[in-house]
This record gives C-alpha cells, sequence and structure tokens, in this order.
C-alpha cells in the first residue's frame, strides 16, 4: 500500500470530520483505552494496545452506532523529571537511548532537558503516529493532564473523596528514590514496575549478645527453624538499632535504614568467622548452626535466611545440597553438625506427610537448586499450608490453630516480646528509578493516602464489579483478588508533573490517583479547553456529573461562573455519553489502574454511571524476547510504518493474536501479512479481467444461481461474516481476521479452482459471486486495513466513505449445511480416486461412481434420530421399518453406522446423484477420466455399490 494513498485517505478524513462524534439520535458507544505516558516513540506494543480500540470503533460506526474514541496524555508525575535530569547531566547511556532508539534528532536532544518540552515534544509525536495509522480519535477532546482545566476536575475528585473520609494522612510504607526524595509509582520506573511491597518479619536471633535478624513471610515456622544461611560472598556489617547490634548485609542497609530511624553502622563484619557458630532461637531457645548459602540475597530482607526444611522446598533441597558438597563441609568443619540436621515439623495437612516439603520435592522430582520446579514446589506448598494448615499437635499455646490466623498471634506475641520486628521489601529487584537510582521501601510518615483499605468502599466496588463485564472473563476473578488485596496508597508526591493536593499545596496528586476518572473528562474536554479554568469550580463539576441540588436549580446555578444554557449543554453532553461502555488497558494494571477505576466510579459517581466493560491485553514481545524501551528492544510504530504501511503493520498486530494474549512481532510473518493485504489488493483486478469490464460494487448484476459450487460459495462468505462479526463483539481481532481473511481467501482460492475451466467463459453466475464477494470483503476488512478497503471501495464505483456504509449482514438462509456438505463429498470423491489410481497403478477407462441407496439413509436418520452409538437401537427401529430385505446385510451396516455417527456431521439425506452430475466436468478433469455416475447398481461386476455410504459413494475402475 503505498504512503501517498494513506495520507490520502487520513486527509480526507480529517477534512470530512467523520471521526468528530456529537450526541444524536443513535445510540452511542463510548471506549477509551489507556491514555500514554508520552516519554518515548510510540513503539508497536503501542500500536496494538492503540488498534485495538480502533478496529472496534470502526466496526461498530458501521453498525450504526455514534461511537466516540478519543484521546488524551498522561503526563503526571516524575518520569520526564528523571529523564531532563539525566539528559541536562548529559548521561551518556540516556542520550543513546534517545538518540538511536526514540529517533530524536541530534539538534533537539538537548532541549528534552526541560520536562515540560519532553511531555510537549512526545505528545505530539504520539499524535502524529496516530493518525498515521489511521485511528479514528475525535482529537477535539484531546488534553494533557497538566492541562488547567483538568487539574481543577482532579481537585474536584480528591476534594469529592476527602469529603466521604477516603483520604487520610498517616504512616505507610511506599516505594520510594532517596534520590529523588520522592514515592514512586509503576509508571516512574525503569525496571521493577510489578514489584509488589511485601510486609516482612524480622526474627531475631541471639549471637554472642549480638542478632542476626532474618526475614520471613511465615513466622509461625520458627517452631521449625532448625539453621541459619549466611552469603559468605557478600559484605555484611554491624548496625545499631536502639541500643542492639544486628548483623546485616550492607546491601539490605540501605532499604533498611529507610524504614528504621536513626539506623547506624558500626562497622564490617566477616560472615566467614560467623559460620559454623551458634544462634539461640528467639521462641523456642534451641541453638541453631549457621551455615554457608550461594542463595542468599544480600539485597532481600535483612541478607540471612531461617531454615525450614520441614515446610520450605527451599531449604529441604538447600540442606540436601549442602549435605553432599563434601568441600565445603570440610572447608567449615560442618559434617558433623549438618550430618544431625533433621527437618522438624510444624503444621499438618492432610495427604501430606509430617515433611511436607519432602513430599513436593519427590513428587515434583525436584533435582537441586538450579531446577526450575522448585519455584513451583515452593508456590504449592505456601498456598496450601496458608489455607488447609493447622499447627501440629505438638507446638505449645497455637495447637490446631488454622495457619492463617496463628501466623499474625504468634509475629505480634514475638514482637511484643521483642522477639522479633517488622519490615517491608520489594517481591522482586531491582526496582530502578527513572533517574537511574535504586528505589527501597520507605515508611513515610506525613503522607496522604487514598483508604482502599476501607471495607465499605471495597463492597461497593465489588457491586460495580459485579455488573461489568470484563474481557476475558476469568481475569474477573483476579480482579476480586485486588479489590480485596489492595491497602491504603499513597496518593500524594513531592515533585513531578502533575497538580496540588488542593488542602495541601506542598503535595502533588500521583500519575495513578488522577487517571482513574479521566473517562468522564473525554465527554466535557471539547467545552473546557475554550472556557476560563479559573472558573471552574466544584459546583460546576457536581453539576455536570452528578446533577447536584437538582432540587433548587436556580441557587445552584448562581454558584456556577458560566451561562446556564452553556452549562446545561454540557451536561446534556455527559449525560449522553455516560457511563463508559469499554474501558481498554493492559493486564499489569489490574492491580492498580483498573481497579482504581472501579474503585472511584463505584464511590464518586451514581450506579446508572458505572462502566459497563473491560478488556485486558497482554504484553508485546519482539522475535520472542520481552519489548523494552529503556532496554531499546523495540520497533519504533513510525518505522514501521514507513517500512511496511500502516495496514500491514495493523493487520498483523490484529491477527497474531488475540488481544488479551502476548503477541510477538516477527519479521518474516511481517513481511508474510504484507503480502497477504497485496493479494487483497489486486483481488478486484482479477475480477475484472475475468469480467473482461470495470466492476462496479455499488451496481452489481443479481445473477440467479443454479451451480452447487456457487451456492457453496455464498454460503461459505455468510458463514465468514456471521463468525468474524460475533468475533469482533466480543473483542476478538485474531479470530474475526482468521475467519473475514484467512479462511474466506482459501474459501476463494478452492472456488476459483473448481470453476476454473469456467473463467475464461465471462460466466455470469462467477462474475455476480465473486464480485459479491469483494463488495462484503471490503466491509469487512475495513476496520483493520481502513486505508486499503478504502481505496478499493473508490476504485471500483463505491459511493461516499466506505467507514459510513452498512455493515454486511450476513443471510442465514444462505449459510447451507447441505451445500457445504455436498462440496465436501465432491473433494473427498476426487481425492478418493485419485489415491486407488496410485494404489492400483492402472489407467482405468471408466470410472464408476455408486451413490447410497435409499435403505442406507433411512438407517442413518434413524442412528440421528437415537442420538448415540446404541447398536440395539439402531438395529431394532431398522427391522421395524423393514428397510432392506437383506436383514443380515442391514445389521451389519447399522452396526457400522453406530460407530461412524460419532464421526459424521449429519445434514441429512443428499441427492448425491444430482450433486455428482452438477460437478462431472470439474471431477473428470480432476481426475484425467471418464465417470459414470449410477442410480442403481444393474451394472455392478465387481460388487462395490455396496460399500456405497452416505456422504461417501462407492467407487470402481474399470
Amino acid at each position: 500500500m503505498s504512503k501517498n494513498i494513506e495520507k490520502k485517505w487520513q486527509e480526507k478524513w480529517k477534512n470530512a470530520k467523520l471521526f468528530q462524534s456529537d450526541p444524536d439520535e443513535r445510540e452511542k458507544l463510548f471506549l477509551t483505552v489507556a491514555y500514554p505516558y508520552p516519554s518515548g516513540a510510540m513503539h508497536i506494543g503501542h500500536g496494538r494496545t492503540y488498534t485495538v480500540p480502533d478496529v472496534y470503533a470502526r466496526f461498530k460506526r458501521m453498525q450504526g452506532y455514534n461511537v466516540l474514541f478519543p484521546m488524551g496524555w498522561h503526563v503526571t508525575g516524575a518520569p520526564v523529571i528523571g529523564i531532563a535530569s539525566r539528559i541536562k547531566e548529559k548521561d551518556s547511556w540516556t542520550l543513546d537511548l534517545y538518540e538511536n532508539v526514540h529517533k530524536v534528532p541530534k539538534d533537539t536532544l538537548s532541549k528534552l532537558s526541560d520536562p515540560e518540552f519532553i511531555v510537549k515534544y512526545f505528545s505530539n509525536e504520539y499524535h502524529e503516529v496516530m493518525d498515521a495509522m489511521g485511528y479514528s480519535i475525535d482529537w477535539r477532546r484531546e488534553f494533557r493532564t497538566t492541562d488547567p482545566s483538568y487539574q481543577k476536575f482532579i481537585e474536584w475528585q480528591l476534594k469529592k473523596l476527602k469529603s466521604m473520609d477516603l483520604v487520610k494522612k498517616g504512616k505507610h510504607a511506599v516505594k520510594y528514590c532517596p534520590k529523588d526524595d520522592n514515592p514512586v509509582g509503576d509508571h516512574d520506573l525503569l525496571e521493577g514496575e510489578s514489584a509488589t511491597i511485601n510486609e516482612l518479619t524480622l526474627l531475631k536471633f541471639e549471637i554472642d549478645g549480638k542478632y542476626l535478624v532474618p526475614a520471613t513471610f511465615r513466622p509461625e515456622t520458627i517452631f521449625g527453624a532448625t539453621n541459619l544461611w549466611l552469603n559468605p560472598d557478600v559484605e555484611y556489617i554491624e548496625v545499631n538499632n536502639n541500643d542492639e547490634t544486628w548483623i546485616i548485609s550492607e546491601k539490605a542497609y540501605y532499604n533498611l535504614s529507610n524504614q528504621i530511624k536513626d539506623l547506624k553502622i558500626i562497622g564490617k563484619i566477616d560472615p566467614n568467622t560467623l559460620i559454623s557458630k551458634m544462634v539461640k532461637n528467639p521462641v523456642t531457645g534451641t541453638l541453631h548452626p549457621i551455615l554457608p548459602a550461594s542463595f542468599v540475597d544480600p539485597e532481600y530482607g535483612s541478607g540471612s535466611v531461617f531454615s525450614v526444611p520441614g515446610h520450605a522446598p527451599a531449604d529441604y533441597i538447600a540442606l540436601q545440597d549442602l549435605k553432599n558438597n563434601a568441600e565445603l563441609l570440610k572447608k567449615y568443619d560442618l559434617v558433623e553438625t549438618v550430618a544431625n540436621i533433621e527437618p522438624i515439623n510444624v503444621v499438618t495437612l492432610k495427604k501430606y506427610s509430617d515433611i511436607p516439603a519432602r513430599d513436593v520435592i519427590e513428587r515434583l522430582r525436584v533435582k537441586n537448586q538450579e531446577d526450575p520446579k522448585l519455584e513451583e514446589a515452593t508456590n504449592e506448598l505456601y498456598k496450601v499450608e496458608h489455607s488447609k494448615g493447622i499447627i501440629s499437635s505438638h507446638i505449645p499455646d497455637y495447637a490446631g490453630e488454622r495457619v492463617a490466623i496463628a501466623r499474625d498471634e504468634i509475629r505480634n506475641s514475638m514482637i511484643n516480646a521483642s522477639q522479633a520486628s517488622m519490615m517491608y521489601d520489594f517481591s522482586q529487584h531491582p526496582v530502578i528509578c527513572r533517574c537511574g537510582n535504586r528505589c527501597v521501601v520507605k515508611i513515610m510518615d506525613d503522607q496522604w493516602f487514598l483508604k482502599y483499605s476501607d471495607e465499605e468502599w471495597k463492597e461497593k466496588t465489588r457491586d460495580c464489579l459485579s455488573q461489568e463485564t470484563i474481557i476475558p472473563p476469568e481475569v474477573k476473578s483476579n480482579f476480586e483478588y485486588y479489590i480485596g488485596w489492595l491497602e491504603d496508597w499513597a496518593c500524594s508526591r513531592r515533585i513531578g508533573l502533575g497538580t496540588k493536593l488542593p488542602w495541601d499545596k506542598q503535595w502533588l496528586i500521583e500519575p495513578l490517583t488522577d487517571s482513574t476518572i479521566y473517562m468522564s473528562y473525554y465527554t466535557i474536554a471539547k467545552y473546557l479547553k475554550k472556557m476560563d479554568a479559573e472558573k471552574l469550580n466544584d459546583a460546576f463539576f457536581d453539576k455536570i456529573f452528578l446533577n447536584k441540588s437538582s432540587q433548587n436549580n436556580e441557587e445552584d446555578l448562581e454558584d456556577i461562573k458560566f451561562d446556564k444554557e452553556i452549562v446545561k449543554e454540557i451536561q446534556d453532553e455527559f449525560d449522553y455519553w455516560y457511563p463508559l461502555d469499554w474501558r481498554l488497558s493492559a493486564k499489569d494494571l489490574v492491580g492498580n489502574h483498573l481497579s482504581f477505576h472501579l474503585f472511584h466510579h463505584a464511590t464518586i459517581f451514581p450506579k446508572k454511571n458505572w462502566p459497563n466493560g473491560t478488556v485486558v491485553f497482554g504484553m508485546g514481545l519482539l522475535e520472542g524476547n520481552k519489548m523494552s524501551s529503556s532496554k531499546g528492544n523495540v520497533i519504533i510504530l513510525s518505522q514501521a510504518i514507513e517500512e511496511y504501511g500502516a495496514d500491514v503493520v495493523r493487520l498483523f498486530l490484529m491477527s497474531s493474536a488475540e488481544p488479551w494474549q502476548d503477541f510477538d512481532w516477527r519479521e518474516k510473518e511481517v513481511k508474510g501479512t504484507k503480502r497477504r493485504l497485496e493479494w487483497f489488493f489486486e483481488f478486484a483486478e482479477k475480477i475484472e479481467k475475468i469480467k473482461g469490464s470495470p466492476i462496479n460494487i455499488s451496481s452489481i448484476e443479481k445473477v440467479e444461481l443454479n451451480r452447487d459450487i456457487d451456492f457453496w460459495m455464498m454460503s461459505q462468505l455468510n458463514l465468514r461474516l456471521k463468525d468474524a462479526t460475533i468475533a469482533l463483539e466480543g473483542f476478538q481481532t485474531r479470530k474475526a481476521l482468521q475467519d473475514s481473511l484467512f479462511l474466506l481467501k482459501k474459501d476463494l482460492d478452492h472456488y476459483m479452482y473448481r470453476v476454473k475451466h469456467l473463467l475464461d467463459k465471462k460466466d455470469e453466475a462467477i462474475i455476480y459471486v465473486l464480485s459479491t464477494v469483494l463488495k462484503t470483503w471490503i466491509k469487512i476488512l475495513a476496520p483493520f486495513t481502513p486505508h486499503t478497503c478504502e481505496e478499493i471501495w473508490e476504485t471500483h464505483g463505491g459511493e461516499g466513505f466506505l467507514i459510513e456504509e452498512e455493515w454486511p449482514q450476513f443471510e442465514e438462509c444462505l449459510i447451507n449445511d447441505v451445500v457445504q456438505k455436498s462440496e465436501e463429498i465432491i473433494q473427498n470423491m476426487v481425492k478418493d480416486i485419485i489415491e486407488i489410481k496410485k494404489i492400483v497403478d492402472v489407467d482405468p477407462k471408466i470410472i464408476h461412481i455408486y451413490p447410497s441407496p435409499d435403505w442406507k439413509w433411512d438407517i442413518y436418520e434413524i442412528a440421528n434420530e437415537v442420538g448415540k452409538p446404541d447398536i440395539g437401537q439402531i438395529i431394532g427401529k431398522s427391522m421395524k421399518a423393514n428397510l432392506h430385505d437383506d436383514k443380515k446385510e442391514l445389521s451389519e451396516f447399522a452396526k457400522k453406522i453406530a460407530r461412524e455417527m460419532t464421526k459424521t456431521n449429519y445434514t441429512g439425506k443428499i441427492d448425491e446423484i444430482a450433486v455428482l452430475n452438477d460437478a462431472k466436468d470439474f471431477i473428470e478433469e480432476e481426475i484425467s477420466g471418464k465417470i459414470i455416475i449410477h442410480e442403481d447398481n444393474s451394472y455392478d461386476p465387481e460388487n462395490k455399490a455396496r460399500n456405497a455410504m452416505p456422504y461417501k459413494p462407492a467407487i470402481y475402475l474399470e
């Protein structure tokens, strides 16, 4: 597809204002996709994200809906501050990334030291690329989250939540960048975006008046401790904490010092001097040896691990590995010590022995610590012990309690007795801020939080979720989990771009908090652009979004600074478009953004304006590897468009995987997609060549069809149209294309092959069928490849814009199972004859074909009515009906039918003689021989007719 043709149609759509959507009498459809954070160039992963809603929007427009598909730019937060800082500092990695990956001109690079310039530069770039992709966006509603009118909207939202007592100031653990001195969210990170904050218990194991403080999720397993693990290759230090001396890894200090005030370094300590020494269990008083372990991560927890081999598969297998490591045992003089260590039971589980860790290790056949099945073993046992485990009878004070309950009781008891403390850590490392610095978990004691822990709010959010359609449906359970799991969320930041907290101006509202209900802002954004932002007060937004104080409308409107008429117009616009019909976003945002979206809608808006549906996307791969802009492993979308064309990119992205599946951009397959689209573009010319004159798809002359193959092609066309339509309704873009492009092309190839002997005869039926296929085909591919389809439409007589055409309606009456089965009979007949000729290795003069006699069809009908392979019932009913004089032959056939029915798609009796006669010329040409189709078995020298089955005539080569 020529770039000029794509630009031509983009200009035509723009000039005709086709995508500017305003309220009218039609049924509306309002969909949004997560607005991008434009801190770099758009890549093909973004291409998939934004093409899915565009395909759906175009599809629904053709179905007659008034579709609103808007776009804005999420520029809130600190990421661009970090980027600008690194550009200013002339960081070579950042300069290289933006010049060679994001393709920023060299003379523009220095300007990126201004964060405002970054968001302006890249939001403009995004806009241009989205236009180049042909997206049907209503750009009148475009905004940035730093626009003054949007900031007024966000202030209103936060004040609304605070008035409901859902915002509080308090102490909480947050992701934090020490360099920026600022809490960070997922969008602020280069690495570790999916990391969560885990609450851990630090257990104090005494050694020579000091403490090793391993961290754990499972404090109840303290009763099963057998040893401690230290990494002899890691730097350890002694620190002072409230007059206690703790031994921790040097790397752990970075995180812990942001949680424990006045944590001071005393000095370094060699871990090798500690290995083989004994530590005292804080609860049982038992002495445990310190053992060497290279698997101990110095960044996680405090840099030491206490070992519970009875209930931790990793500890069990590590202990076995150590027992087999004679060199290490000898080095630390641990042979006898390790030999005497045996796992200790703490938790009782049905279907497990006293040592569950050993059970799961042996069942999964975990070989050593490097075995990938070890993680599976750990996850399985952790979950089952948490949900079904009971503290064993020999454990004092807690025997018989459920693990889930005892865990908190044991932890609290140890903390109260100064045997333990609390800490927080990331679920994965490293977590890197966009400024390049490593993040920590910090305890903030003057931070503002949204109270997602509030049970009443959670319950209302669950109600909101229950009435929503989630695609794919299985993701709904993820939402349910996260709604219950979410705790209070730090909603403010010290630095970055964005809106200041209206009641505490030293804080900025963080990026996820200001992007929860912006879908409602889209509905009125075209008006707010022309209005004085300073006049946008709470009364205005209350009126527009909530119709607040409708009882005393006059009094309410006095507080609003705009004319009643414009306020009414804006309110009517919102009321027309809301609620949101579809929200599209990535699966990694279910645990935050998408759940917040539900929380905020549930409490701010009345039930009638709660969102109707959410579609969750998978991730993108590049030649099998995860895409990452920061690592340069991306294809920039503008480059892909330049090389292949927008329609090829769109077609590949929509056909490679369903939206909720991960897709993989592979250059070889993209080139294959390009060839398919080129074939489709040339298809109309092939029809004109067959016709011998130009075709006009606006005035296709109706022709009465008589041949089965023509009926078959029309049946297949309507079947593919039906399946594609159903698939698109459910956002199944891959399936829709499988039906409407790949399978339909396969059908067409078959049809063209079947009528090849007629193609040079200007057959009217063939021309009618092909022209009808073309007209329908252009329409059903229009949402996917709009430029190509518009060009074909215009070139071959289409009137007006194709996008304004009505989506084709499939005709159920034309989807004919009998016609499809008839064609199957013909194809199988050709294949069988060719196969028999190969086997017998003869060139027959005549090939005799014997269709199935009526009595066999009657038995088939009986078998179909019985509905299951019940031989006795089939034979009984057949005998009773006296279908055939030869009872033995009837009985044998009934037995055979009973087996065949489970494999046969029975569509009823077919006039095989008529079907075969209709395709006689084709069959003879294919088999290079003459055929005789017999109406009976009066001539059957080899008694072959008895082999005839319904849908499978018998064959005799003479």
